[in-house]
């Protein structure tokens, strides 16, 4: 139960951000609680699916940087990259090759496990 719990605080965390769902408050709530490994994650996979060529990037990359400019998730972000969880990943998978449910399946089932 715990398991599927954290699949959807992350997926909501995603797409939240991604759809502008959620307001950058309740985002920041979400990201502030979020293991600092996936919050990592999540913003590299955004990073990596709204680039410069993509027509929604100013919005979901503008509310990105609205909530991790706060210091406390950019300290996060910070520790998160440090995690070993993201060397597996990134050693592993590429941030395009996965959609947003398959890759967090995939990352929370890795930091669950």
């Amino acid at each position: 139960m715990a398991f599927e719990q954290e699949q959807k605080a992350a997926l909501r965390i995603l797409q939240g951000i991604e759809e502008g769902t959620m307001s950058a408050a309740d985002s920041f709530a979400l990201v502030d609680d979020a293991d600092p490994a996936l919050v990592f994650l999540i913003s590299g996979w955004l990073r990596a699916h709204y680039g410069p060529g993509h027509a929604a990037s100013d919005a979901v990359l503008g509310r990105l940087v609205a909530i991790t400019s706060k210091p406390a998730i950019a300290a996060k972000l910070k520790a998160g990259q440090q995690d070993p969880v993201v060397e597996w990943f990134e050693d592993g998978y590429s941030y395009r090759e996965l959609g947003a449910k398959d890759f967090i399946a995939l990352i929370v089932d890795k930091l669950e496990g």
